[in-house]
């Protein structure tokens, strides 16, 4: 990024050499994104974003205001995050219809396809963000495509990107919403891969860059970080998967050695793998979060939005995880070390096993 800024700092969208130095690095970065989403074929494009949140609106938002869609039903799981979720609302009195998941957070493919009937768009999360369910996103792609051919199917990956094997060849979506920062790129960048022939309307207009998508001036110091970093991720996929489930395993063996009374709220072979939710009976999360986080130990107690508000957790209460349980996050990156892990699991069972002799 730094060697961007520093011999590419034109306007990628200018006629002169220093603008046409950055679209050279986009375009790097642009391969580099499709490779790491295996579009091996060239079957959609990049639309590069200030990250998720404004990827999840073009993708689901603009998919609704698109010429025909105009009056569809929007369909979405109980489950997605708030840049979906609380998207959608803008659409005014347009119907959205919501598919509830099983206890472990999975949505069943006939059941979204059954809400599908008469809609436009149809919005997955393929990693649920606060507790780590895996979605079976093509299984789903495949029971909508029956029922509502022409339906655009959106889905949010930004736990999945870089965290579990993604094939845009074999998903059957329309447009895939990617989180920078969920992949060690710097915040504030993110992508939407849009399937060509898909059409969207564009959230705002403005000089006309990237097909008319997303006007404004393109950032490539940041697409290049994040296409590197979409690379990494991906090349250290297989193996960071193995240290990340050793981990979670060293956690749990290490919490009941200690006769911390917890519950894993995802089992192994339906979460992502950097993901462990945990719950612990008795244990308030507000505290848990709070004790811990002034010894050094940093998890999620539910959204980072939900948090921030200080509102219920709609994840928690569709899994329907008692009030009296509380529930935290902990995510493993691909710099996270075994010490770490002893460490915060340490620290965790005594904040834990204090709460609840204090309740």
């Amino acid at each position: 990024m730094t060697e961007v800024m520093r011999t590419a700092w034109g306007n990628p969208s200018a006629q002169h050499a220093q603008g046409a130095a950055g679209r050279v690095h986009l375009e790097i970065a642009r391969k580099r994104m499709l490779a790491a989403l295996g579009d091996r074929d060239g079957i959609g494009d990049i639309v590069w974003t200030s990250g998720c949140t404004e990827a999840d609106a073009l993708g689901v938002l603009g998919a609704a205001r698109a010429p025909g869609r105009e009056r569809g039903a929007i369909v979405l799981t109980t489950i997605e995050h708030p840049a979906v979720s609380a998207a959608v609302i803008g659409l005014g009195d347009r119907m959205i219809v919501h598919v509830a998941p099983d206890a472990n957070g999975v949505i069943d493919p006939e059941a979204i396809a059954d809400a599908s009937t008469g809609a436009s768009v149809v919005a997955i999360v393929m990693v649920q963000n606060e507790i780590g369910t895996v979605q079976p996103v093509a299984a789903i792609a495949s029971a909508v495509r029956r029922r509502v051919p022409d339906c655009h199917i959106h889905v949010d990956a930004a736990q999945a990107f870089g965290k579990v094997a993604i094939d845009v060849t074999t998903l059957g979506v329309d447009s895939i919403a990617i989180a920078g920062h969920k992949l060690h790129a710097p915040k504030g960048t993110g992508a939407l891969w849009l399937r060509k022939g898909a059409t969207l309307a564009p959230l705002w207009v403005g000089g006309g860059q990237q097909g008319g998508l997303r006007g404004g001036t393109l950032d490539a110091p940041g697409a290049a970080g994040l296409g590197i970093a979409a690379e990494r991720a991906v090349a250290a996929l297989v193996t960071a998967r193995t240290t990340w489930l050793e981990l979670a395993q060293a956690v749990c063996a290490r919490l009941t050695e200690r006769g911390v009374r917890f519950r894993q709220l995802v089992p192994d072979h339906r979460r992502s793998p950097h993901i462990l939710a945990l719950g612990f009976p008795g244990v308030p999360a507000s505290a848990l979060r709070t004790v811990l986080s002034s010894r050094g130990v940093y998890v999620s107690t539910g959204s980072s939005c939900a948090e921030r508000d200080s509102k219920p957790s709609a994840v928690l209460a569709a899994i329907e995880l008692p009030a009296d349980v509380g529930m935290c996050r902990l995510s493993f990156g691909l710099d996270t070390t075994a010490a770490d892990v002893t460490t915060a699991t340490e620290i965790l069972a005594d904040v834990a096993l204090e709460l609840v002799k204090s309740a």
